[in-house]
């Protein structure tokens, strides 16, 4: 039987991988924080934007390759940083990176990632992107640039939403801390699922690796506890201007909301602005960011702009599109693939999506991306 029979959707893929890996692994993937309000509002905000279908435009094969920062991609989207990536799947940055490559799409690689930037290199082809959380110190801030610049990834991106940690209930149900700290439920649940054990009892621990690099070895706090502090910082706008002057390539910035923001990011040299919420993962009373997209759009007309935040198919994809974003990128769903499939994971997440958007170009009757404004249903709120 196709994995295409057997696994059509992206949530049949979340239905596998929920199978495949121990509970607290699939609990840290797909939680959110809060009552995962915002997480439900996100797709619930998607699913309401609608496109009129369009009737008698003929043999068409539309065009799902965008421009975006002077590089052509196939499709419309990529995959988005995920911290701790590898604690999903053995070798999980090392596959996507792979796939993602070979597909000619952008993968990012998290700062909290199982693997240093050198790790990557032979994977990630053309297609690497570094994503960022602001070090407190200086020296850790260009020695990061510095050694992912050499890894031969080539475009930065800086996250500004998370100034602090989330609780994450749902993942704190489950047992799970970072550092991860075994009891006898998480032991029971790792026997359980024995492809997932083996693969990384043969990999190694998952850890913070990148940010451990940078922990002195007599440290007195635990490695990872202590990584997880010295990588992540509570940066001001100042801090913009002293990374765009060490970074030489193109940066996005990533998780913004407010128009006026976006302006003064722009200002400050960003070269492309990332709408996201951090998909609910970060603070549960916030808009949507489909909600935001368009008045973002609206601030500045001229910059690139990546979305993410809810997306569950290739309609939502195309929603995003048509409501000013140049491209989108997804997080939670290459890892239900990998989860679920493993190395088979990737390829067939993409196939699921690409069909779906040309199935739905067709049906709307638009042969290109920038066709798809024409297609929507303006919603009141955009």
């Amino acid at each position: 039987m196709s994995l295409d029979i057997r696994y059509p959707a992206i949530s049949d893929l979340r239905a596998r991988a929920r199978r495949r890996v121990p509970h607290f692994v699939f609990e840290y993937l797909d939680s959110a924080t809060g009552i995962e309000d915002q997480h439900k509002r996100n797709m619930d905000a998607l699913a309401s934007v609608q496109f009129m279908p369009g009737i008698l435009e003929g043999p068409m094969t539309p065009d799902l390759s965008p421009t975006f920062l002077g590089r052509d991609y196939h499709l419309p989207f990529g995959c988005a940083p995920v911290g701790m990536s590898g604690i999903m799947w053995p070798r999980a940055e090392k596959i996507l990176s792979a796939a993602c490559a070979k597909a000619g799409l952008p993968y990012t690689m998290s700062t909290t990632a199982t693997v240093e930037p050198e790790d990557l290199a032979p994977y990630i082809g053309d297609q690497g992107w570094f994503q960022m959380y602001m070090p407190s110190d200086k020296t850790i801030r260009a020695d990061m640039i510095d050694r992912a610049t050499k890894a031969g990834f080539h475009t930065l991106v800086l996250t500004v939403d998370v100034p602090v940690d989330s609780r994450r209930e749902r993942q704190r149900r489950a047992n799970l801390q970072i550092p991860p700290r075994l009891n006898a439920q998480m032991i029971w649940s790792m026997m359980t699922h024995p492809s997932w054990t083996l693969g990384t009892l043969k990999e190694g621990i998952p850890s913070l690796k990148f940010g451990e690099s940078y922990v002195d070895s007599n440290d007195k706090f635990d490695s990872m506890a202590h990584a997880g502090h010295i990588i992540r910082g509570q940066p001001g706008w100042s801090d913009i201007d002293e990374l765009r002057a060490l970074w030489k390539g193109p940066m996005i910035v990533k998780g913004v909301l407010k128009p006026d923001d976006a302006k003064c990011l722009v200002d400050k040299g960003a070269d492309a602005i990332w709408v996201s919420n951090h998909t609910g993962r970060q603070f549960d009373g916030g808009p949507t960011s489909i909600h935001q997209l368009p008045k973002v759009r609206a601030a500045i007309p001229d910059t690139p702009i990546i979305f993410d935040s809810g997306v569950t198919n290739g309609t939502d994809i195309l929603r995003a599109l048509a409501l000013g974003a140049d491209f989108v990128m997804m997080g939670r769903a290459w890892h239900y693939a990998v989860g679920a499939l493993g190395e088979a994971g990737p390829p067939h997440l993409m196939h699921i999506l690409k069909d779906d958007i040309e199935l739905v170009m067709g049906n709307l009757g638009t042969r290109t991306l920038a066709d798809l404004k024409e297609a929507l249903i303006q919603p009141d709120w955009a």
